[in-house]
């Protein structure tokens, strides 16, 4: 309504502004008589005051026009026009609008490929946790159904199938505790209990873990030379603790073929403690490191099968680190070796 009035005041204005034009005109220019002047002035100003009120409807019909059919394209989808907006003549009448559309088009464009990323996340993700999922519960439905329809009776057969029963459940056990860490951690709501400790005598500890794991797997874990063994870290411990296993772990599945080792390095570095993980085992590809953190993502999903794994360590790993308000660097070379590399805040030493 607004409008309306406006443009009527406007087209008003210019034509009274034109006829006083004319009228100084016939004043001073014309001979006609005063009755014809006063008769060409009125019809100069209605005929003015009509084509002004056509003149503006039609631009300001022309310019919304040409907004409703980017808002939509917008609502299609379609952000073509976000590359030319400025390049046409009639934007430069209504900049702002056409501006602040832009910056509208560009938010909604991220919004959508945001929720676009999030969409395939959540599909892969569900693919991931269904096949994840499977194996254990068929292969648990599987042990149990053979154990009713006879072999239960079998002591030998009963014991055999209970004992790959109870294993395929402790997998699935590990893999919903797994997913639950990284819900918690993801979410904040991860309780963190930062304490002073030895993390040589931590990654001691987490080596004699893994001692009869290692030796199965002709898999040496030492320390190098010139590692610290007096250096304290300010940190969750076990967190830390459950950091060190999953790469030792890691390391120990992905060994290649013969002898292999895992050699750990503990320095200080300014105010902080830097510790690396490195094995001389199969390496992974430029095209794998940059997804090894993912959740379920496997370099090689043979090898990881058959020495199990939920395929969620080193996604706790990046997360833990990530709470810690640090990150886990990643150096390797295919057929060579693979480093895991972190620092946490320094803590007094003995």
């Amino acid at each position: 309504m607004k409008l309306y009035s406006r443009s009527i005041y406007i087209s008003l204005l210019i034509s009274a502004v034109l006829a006083a034009f004319m009228v100084v005109y016939m004043y001073f220019f014309s001979q006609m008589t005063s009755m014809l002047s006063l008769l060409w002035i009125v019809l100069f100003f209605v005929t003015g005051f009509f084509f002004i009120r056509w003149a503006i409807g039609y631009f300001v019909k022309s310019q919304i026009a040409i907004i409703n059919d980017r808002l939509k394209k917008l609502t299609e989808g379609d952000f073509s026009f976000t590359e030319k907006l400025y390049n046409d003549p009639s934007d430069k009448y209504l900049k702002d609008v056409n501006k602040g559309l832009m910056l509208f088009a560009e938010q909604k464009q991220k919004e959508i490929e945001e929720l676009k990323r999030v969409e395939a996340y959540r599909r892969e993700f569900i693919a991931d946790i269904s096949h994840e999922l499977k194996t254990p519960i068929f292969a648990s439905q599987g042990f149990v159904h053979t154990l009713l329809d006879g072999a239960i009776k079998d002591k030998n057969v009963r014991n055999k199938f209970l004992k790959k029963a109870a294993k395929s459940l402790d997998g699935l056990d590990q893999l919903v505790q797994d997913l639950l860490s990284i819900s918690k951690l993801e979410t904040g709501d991860m309780k963190m209990e930062f304490e002073r400790f030895n993390l040589y005598e931590l990654i001691e500890e987490a080596y004699e873990q893994f001692e009869s794991k290692a030796e199965k797997r002709n898999m040496k874990l030492i320390f190098v030379r010139d590692c610290r063994k007096d250096l304290y870290v300010y940190a969750d411990l076990q967190k830390i603790f459950q950091v060190i296993t999953n790469l030792i772990s890691n390391a120990i599945s992905y060994k290649k073929d013969g002898e292999g080792q895992l050699r750990v390095k503990i320095i200080k570095v300014n105010d902080e403690v830097e510790v690396s993980f490195k094995d001389y085992g199969v390496g992974i590809s430029g095209e794998d490191l940059k997804r090894i953190f993912e959740r379920f993502y496997r370099v090689d999903k043979s090898r990881s099968k058959e020495h199990g794994g939920s395929g969620l360590g080193l996604s706790i790993v990046k997360h833990i680190m990530e709470a810690h308000q640090t990150n886990v660097r990643v150096i390797s070379k295919v057929g060579k070796f693979t480093e895991f590399i972190f620092r946490l805040p320094s803590g007094a030493s003995q």
